[in-house]
């Protein structure tokens, strides 16, 4: 297939409305096989609009008289509205759009098109590979070891190559547990805590049924969990459903735990929305940013009915208690919800931020993307920026990274030149030949003119475990994401480049900012 083949109008004449804090363009509008753009006049601007076409969501097209308008909802959560000359004109780009923005095949995405100067491929997508973490870890304690039993992803077609397990568990007992967990997710290492040598482990829920049957070889890893981090250990499970979801899973083939057969696991049940639920109250919160007529009450209210930061506050709750159990119990933890995905990921990375001061920095978070973020389920991975952006707010020293780095994540996870968020496992990045096909977002990210817009001035490295608030007063609408298109405040380039200045007048006095918000909270 040709893009052009989709391509029913190449060009007409338009204005196009960004929205109320920008002024409208007037000009020429084309569209490609991968963007729309927009040449203004020769008495206008020289710069040119250009819109990547996958990063729109939906499209509304209407016409009247011997013209048209066509709305675009983007993934990014602008609302563009383009006035199009000529009816026939509007019905053909509005097709065109909606063709080219829904491809399906991954290969014909921008990404394996995008050559930009200055960057080669297969650069940067060594900065960050997971197996590099975990030979660290088995450097740091003989108690695990790198296994390569899923080489060729036979055992778990969604986990990378390589993947980090306790010493005295062989492979095969690793594929005996695989074929006992649902999508053959068994239990791996996501962080070691040397503090209190422990470890925050991940996987999916086992396929008990109805039967309640058992794995040995699966008992047998969770027992060896405990056996090397120290004797008497414990362990708690941590699922994300209720523990009547969880029983109802029974029914279908799945299941939990049973406390006889994983002595020294405790299960603790911490249910977090995932799926439709989830997506309904993201839905609402963006209903009710969009709606500029509302009075405060009635937004105070929007705000409070749609659940998101009840959301945000159950994120943050539940990787608070993974983090406590290894910090301040010395306990080892499992998270799991069914699939061991999107929620699962939520908790083990929130976690991670909490307790490791290396994943506040600006290499190690992208480390802990590449690492934890197997799948980019929206909006679960807003949902967990969202969680890191509070986290930045109650503690604003002690991330490396500031907001425009959580902005650029979110914008590039939807629709990116770049192909880091490409597919949804390490199996199908390798298909489909993606780090030798394309660029990796580190690569571009990392460039020095891009990181003064993307790191903290503020920063200052911090030793301690960061222990969030989430009480109702504590959490706040991350207003520089979900009002950055209709209720703009001071432009955030203008406001970041005034906060280096100060930073920097600061350092030049000498002078060191201190972080009184470093200390645990209980």
């Amino acid at each position: 297939m040709e893009f052009s083949e989709l391509i029913r109008t190449g060009q007409a004449q338009a204005e196009l409305l960004r929205g109320p804090e920008m002024p409208p363009l007037r000009g020429t509008l084309c569209v490609t096989g991968h963007h729309l753009l927009l040449s203004p006049g020769p008495q206008a601007t020289p710069d040119l609009w250009l819109l990547l076409l996958r990063s729109v969501d939906s499209i509304e097209k209407r016409v009247a008289g011997d013209a048209g308008t066509i709305t675009l909802r983007c993934k990014d959560l602008r609302v563009l509205q383009l006035d199009i000359e000529g009816v026939e004109a509007t019905l053909d780009i509005a097709r065109s759009i909606e063709a080219l923005s829904s491809l399906e095949s991954v290969i014909t995405s921008f990404p394996f098109f995008y050559r930009p100067k200055g960057l080669r491929l297969g650069e940067a997508w060594h900065f960050h590979p997971p197996e590099r973490y975990y030979k660290r870890i088995a450097r740091e304690t003989r108690a695990w070891r790198l296994s390569e039993a899923n080489e060729d992803f036979s055992l778990c077609p969604s986990y990378p190559r390589a993947v980090i397990v306790p010493r005295a568990v062989d492979d095969d007992a690793l594929a005996r547990s695989a074929r006992f967990r649902q999508g053959g997710r068994f239990p791996v290492l996501s962080y070691y805590h040397a503090p209190r040598g422990t470890v925050l482990l991940r996987s999916s829920q086992p396929l008990t049924g109805r039967q309640k049957l058992r794995c040995a070889e699966d008992e047998e890893l969770l027992r060896a969990v405990l056996a090397e981090a120290r004797p008497g250990a414990r362990g708690f499970i941590v699922d994300t459903r209720s523990a009547q979801a969880a029983k109802q899973a029974r029914m279908t083939g799945g299941g939990t735990e049973a406390k006889a057969a994983y002595p020294g696991w405790k299960r603790l049940h911490r249910p977090l929305e995932r799926g439709r639920p989830l997506q309904e109250s993201f839905v609402r919160l963006m209903e009710a940013c969009g709606d500029p007529e509302q009075s405060m009450d009635r937004w105070l209210s929007r705000l409070d009915g749609c659940r998101w930061l009840s959301h945000v506050k159950e994120a943050l709750s539940t990787a608070c208690l993974a983090a406590q159990g290894m910090e301040w119990e010395g306990a080892c933890i499992l998270v799991h919800g069914a699939e061991g995905t999107d929620s699962t990921l939520l908790v083990t990375s929130l976690a991670q931020l909490i307790l490791d001061p290396l994943s506040r920095t600006m290499a190690g978070f992208q480390e802990l993307i590449e690492r934890e973020w197997i799948q980019h389920e929206a909006p679960i991975f807003l949902l967990f920026l969202d969680c890191v952006w509070q986290l930045g707010r109650q503690f604003p020293l002690s991330l490396e990274f500031g907001e425009g780095m959580l902005l650029a994540l979110f914008d590039h996870s939807y629709a990116s030149p770049f192909g880091t968020f490409l597919c949804n496992s390490e199996k199908e990045r390798c298909l489909c030949e993606v780090r030798t096909r394309t660029h990796s977002l580190w690569s571009g990210l990392n460039q020095p003119k891009e990181q003064r817009k993307l790191r903290n001035p503020l920063y200052v490295p911090n030793p301690l475990a960061i222990w969030p608030s989430v009480e109702p007063q504590s959490l706040r609408l991350w207003q520089g994401l979900f009002l950055r298109w209709t209720h703009p405040p001071e432009p955030s380039e203008v406001a970041w480049e005034k906060v280096w200045q100060i930073a920097t007048d600061q350092k030049t006095e000498g002078s060191q900012p201190t972080d009184s918000a470093s200390e645990p909270q209980p």
